[in-house]
C-alpha cells in the first residue's frame, strides 16, 4: 500500500515556474514507477510525465518536453515535477500516481493516486 500527498501547486503567471512534490508513505515506494497526470475542467485526465523506480528512464508527453522535469528521491520517498515556462494551457489539477508497470502512460495502469494539487497559470 502506498499513500501519496501532493504539494506545491498555486497561481503563477505565464512564463513562471512551480515545483510540485509528492510525498509517499510505504516501504515499497522505491519499487514503483511514479507518474504525474493532470486534469483540466471538462477534460479527461492526461499523462504528463513518469520516472522509473531506478531513475534511469523518464517519460514526458510532447507538450511538456523541454519545460518539465520529473525526478525522485527514493531515500526521501518523494517525487518531484519541476515546471518551467508555464503556459495557461498547463492549468489543471495535478496528480501523482504509482504503478508497478514500468513506463505506462495510461491512468488505468496506476494503482495509487494522490488527491491532487491545483496549478493555475494566468496569461
Amino acid at each position: 500500500q502506498v499513500q501519496l500527498v501532493e504539494s506545491g501547486g498555486g497561481l503563477v503567471q505565464a512564463g513562471g515556474s512551480l515545483r510540485l512534490s509528492c510525498a509517499a508513505s510505504g516501504h515499497t515506494f522505491s519499487t514503483y514507477t511514479m507518474g504525474w497526470f493532470r486534469q483540466a475542467p471538462g477534460k479527461e485526465r492526461e499523462f504528463v510525465a513518469a520516472i522509473s523506480w531506478n531513475r534511469r528512464s523518464t517519460y514526458y508527453t510532447d507538450s511538456v518536453k523541454g519545460r518539465f522535469t520529473v525526478s525522485r528521491d527514493n531515500a526521501e520517498n518523494t517525487v518531484y515535477l519541476q515546471m518551467n515556462s508555464l503556459k495557461p494551457e498547463d492549468t489543471a489539477v495535478y496528480f501523482c500516481a504509482a504503478t508497478s508497470r514500468g513506463g505506462s502512460y495510461s491512468p488505468r495502469d496506476y494503482n495509487y493516486w494522490g488527491q491532487g494539487t491545483q496549478v493555475t497559470v494566468s496569461s
